[in-house]
Order: C-alpha cells, then sequence, then structure tokens
C-alpha cells in the first residue's frame, strides 16, 4: 500500500508537469499567435514555455531524485549525476527563456526589469544558479570533508524548496502580468474574464497544484532518502518489491503513541 501510494503520487505528479507544459504552450499557440525566434513578440513567446519547464516542471523533477526508494541502496553517485543533470537542463531552458525575453525588449525598446514579477524571477534565477554551483563544487565533486557536507546540506534543502516556491510565484505573477497586459481592449477587458483569462488562469492552477504535490512529497518524511542502515517501517514496505529479500538493512520500528498515552521524549542514558 505505502509503495502503490508513492508511485500513485508520482503518476499524478507527471500528469500534473505535463499539464502544465502543454496549457502553456497551447495558450501562446492559440491566443497570442504561436511561437518563432527573431525578437518580435513572437519570440516572447518562448519566454513563459520555457521557464515553466524548466523553472517549475523540471526543476520540481530534479528534486525529487532521492525521493526515490531505487535511490536508497547501492552507490549514490549516479543518482548524484542525475540529479545535478537535470538541474543543470532546467538552468539551460531558464537561460533561453531569459534570452527570449531579454530580446524581445530591447528589439522593442521596452524597459527591463521594472515589475515585480521580473525581480521575482530575476531573483529565482539568480538564487538558482548558487544553488547549482554549490551543490556541484560541494556535493558532487570528491573533494569536500563530510563535515562541510552535513553542514550545508540542510542549506541546500532548505533553498532547494525555496527556490521551488520563488520560481511558483514568479510563473503566477507571470502570467496575470501578460494578461493585464494583453487584455487592454474595451471589448475583451481581462475584468470580463474572456475565454483566454479563464485558460491562463486554471494555467496557474496547474502550476501551483504541481509545486504544492511537489513539496509535499519533499517534506514527507518516510518518503526522504534514509540515514545509512536505517530504514522506518513505511521506507522498508516502499523498498521492498515483491519477492525482494531485505537484505543488510537494519530496521527501525516506529513507534506509536496511543491518543490516552501522555507524551514522554526518549531519554538517552
Amino acid at each position: 500500500m505505502a509503495a502503490g501510494w508513492f508511485y500513485l503520487t508520482c503518476l499524478a505528479l507527471g500528469s500534473l508537469g505535463s499539464l502544465c507544459i502543454f496549457f502553456t504552450i497551447y495558450w501562446m499557440q492559440y491566443w497570442r499567435g504561436g511561437f518563432a525566434w527573431d525578437s518580435s513578440i513572437f519570440m516572447f513567446n518562448w519566454h513563459p514555455v520555457l521557464m515553466v519547464a524548466g523553472m517549475v516542471v523540471l526543476y520540481g523533477a530534479a528534486s525529487l531524485v532521492y525521493r526515490l526508494p531505487q535511490s536508497w541502496v547501492g552507490p549514490k553517485l549516479p543518482w548524484k549525476l542525475l540529479h545535478a543533470a537535470l538541474h543543470l537542463m532546467a538552468f539551460i531552458l531558464t537561460v533561453l527563456g531569459l534570452v527570449a525575453v531579454f530580446n524581445f525588449h530591447n528589439h522593442g525598446h521596452i524597459s527591463n526589469l521594472y515589475s515585480l514579477h521580473s525581480w521575482l524571477g530575476i531573483t529565482t534565477v539568480f538564487l538558482f544558479s548558487c544553488q547549482w554551483f554549490l551543490g556541484f563544487a560541494i556535493f558532487l565533486l570528491p573533494w569536500a570533508s563530510l563535515w562541510l557536507r552535513c553542514l550545508l546540506k540542510p542549506i541546500h534543502v532548505f533553498f532547494g524548496a525555496s527556490i521551488l516556491s520563488l520560481a511558483i510565484a514568479s510563473v503566477i505573477s507571470g502570467i496575470n502580468e501578460k494578461l493585464f497586459f494583453s487584455l487592454k481592449n474595451a471589448t475583451k477587458p481581462y475584468s470580463s474574464l474572456p475565454s483566454e483569462a479563464v485558460f491562463a488562469n486554471s494555467t496557474g492552477m496547474l502550476v501551483v497544484a504541481f509545486g504544492l504535490l511537489v513539496l509535499y512529497i519533499l517534506l514527507a518524511s518516510s518518503w526522504k532518502r534514509p540515514e545509512p542502515g536505517i530504514l522506518t517501517d513505511r521506507q522498508l514496505l516502499l523498498h521492498l518489491q515483491p519477492g525482494s529479500q531485505p537484505g543488510s538493512v537494519a530496521y527501525e520500528p516506529v513507534t506509536v503513541r496511543q491518543p490516552d498515552e501522555p507524551w514522554l521524549p526518549e531519554m538517552s542514558l
């Protein structure tokens, strides 16, 4: 049951992520005229697609690499490489998305970085850059000592979740800003909620749902990578497949407090 719930959650996450990208592409294609790479408004249309695909969907997927039960045993290096590679792909898509919007603004003599959306977005990208290079230098390269990795790991995890949250806020504010700029015709203002506004707002809600599900999986303690040699009840169920043997895994039972039992913290003797 535990394994089924975990993989069902991952299936829902993959479906939500695919819908986020598909909805953004459809919005730009159907209502905003499609795509080009010529510094026109059609080049700008790549910006929301690439940012949603990179900073939200691919970034979220990369953050969950260590939640897969398969990553709990065996060498950790392949999973580190996958984690870093997926984040690098997300970063490349993000840079292309920034190129698209800056080229469009410069070609049309539009000011850069004046809105709250742009401030949130550029802050998110800056933190993402620092996060990736710090992770590459400290956790992937072999030079860093164990105490340094232990010191920086909570910070790395905190900023990982924070960057995703900032990315979601950037996307939501960007959708709203785009609708305000585009739907200002007197016959179809944004306030009348035309079909484009309904669709774009729905896309934003999908992005929020995707981000919340990623954060839920990240924060669920039973789905975190266990300490070496220790699996809790639910982690053991997630790890073991039908017909498999536990192997050399230390099992740590979980004590459940009854409702009428007083809470007494464990004392170290």
